[in-house]
């Protein structure tokens, strides 16, 4: 009989990221924060990390915000995502003096305290974040918890199978972000 009410909490929990996630909150920010994802064997963008590019570019073409952090670690591939992301984004018109790097952020908590900390260095204080839908609720709850208010966000307009799975793992990691009292 336990089995049926954490099925029901999970899946209402689901059902909550999703939703959030799919919401956008878009307003003027100081910076645009960008986690990274997986960067192909040839040294290009995926296809998921492509669409959480192009959803920066075009809002920063809007000009939504006049600077980014692209963020991420060295992947499997041996390529720093950071450094993909940002010469994909100068190659999509968004200026390189634009673009800040950090490639420390190879989880999202620690992209939101490198996030955090570039932003006390430059004095700025409202962040849009640019992730996938299932990504975003705990980004942006990292983000919060490491200083970083208000968090705007909008989702890359990318879905594919892998969603399920990757859903279910954001409701277990959200959990635990939202438990975890070391930020």
């Amino acid at each position: 009989m336990v089995a049926l009410p954490v099925m029901v909490a999970f899946i209402l929990a689901a059902t909550l990221i999703v939703v959030d996630g799919l919401t956008d909150d878009i307003h003027a920010a100081d910076v645009a924060i960008v986690p990274g994802n997986t960067v192909e064997k040839d040294g290009r963008p995926s296809a998921r990390l492509s669409a959480r590019l192009d959803q920066t570019a075009a809002l920063y073409r809007q000009g939504l915000f006049p600077d980014v952090i692209v963020s991420g670690g060295v992947g499997r591939e041996g390529f720093d995502e950071a450094e993909v992301m940002k010469r994909y984004l100068i190659e999509h018109g968004v200026p390189e003096d634009s673009i800040h790097v950090d490639s420390a952020g190879a989880t999202t908590r620690l992209t939101a305290r490198n996030a955090a900390r570039i932003m006390r260095e430059n004095g700025w204080r409202s962040a849009i974040v640019v992730s996938q839908y299932f990504h975003v609720p705990r980004m942006r709850l990292a983000l919060q918890r490491s200083g970083v208010t208000p968090v705007f966000s909008a989702h890359a307009r990318y879905f594919e199978r892998r969603d399920v799975y990757s859903i279910a793992r954001e409701v277990v990691g959200y959990g635990a972000y939202y438990l975890r009292a070391d930020y």
